[in-house]
């Protein structure tokens, strides 16, 4: 099932950003700072975070989004993580999946994801073209040097 995240999941979000180890020490800061953002400031609009549970109604994983800044109809998925005990079970599929169907609803007519090129994100490209996504754009050295 995927809700809202509230407070009472917050350390959970964390402990499962840290634990699969995909995340720099820089990215962990702005992760925490994007979902206290989000938890304390129920007004901004910019991002919104979910959850999804598994069947024991477990944190199994989260996602951020938001709508793009200037862009009409155009919505990023920003973070998702799936708790490393949980990966392979179809919480990822469902969150974007949700997500897809929020952004219909919305009228959205764009999603974009875009992700590291660095090997230990394979799986995770992979993951997005198994889902029908299809790479539409790199952008050379755009995370660091080495890294699109």
């Amino acid at each position: 099932m995927v809700r809202s995240m509230d407070k009472s999941d917050r350390e959970a979000v964390l402990d499962i950003l840290r634990a699969t180890e995909m995340f720099t020490p820089t990215e962990l800061v702005f992760a925490v700072e994007q979902i206290d953002v989000y938890l304390n400031q129920p007004q901004q609009k910019d991002y919104s975070l979910v959850v999804v549970e598994n069947e024991k109604g477990r944190l199994a994983g989260y996602m951020s989004f938001g709508p793009t800044p200037l862009a009409d109809g155009v919505y990023d998925l920003y973070w998702m993580a799936v708790a490393l005990e949980e990966q392979g079970r179809g919480y990822g599929k469902e969150l974007v999946r949700w997500l897809e169907r929020k952004v219909c609803a919305e009228k959205g007519r764009m999603l974009l994801i875009e992700t590291s090129s660095e090997p230990k994100y394979h799986p995770t490209r992979q993951f997005y073209l198994n889902l029908g996504y299809r790479e539409i754009s790199r952008i050379r050295d755009f995370y660091k040097p080495g890294d699109d």
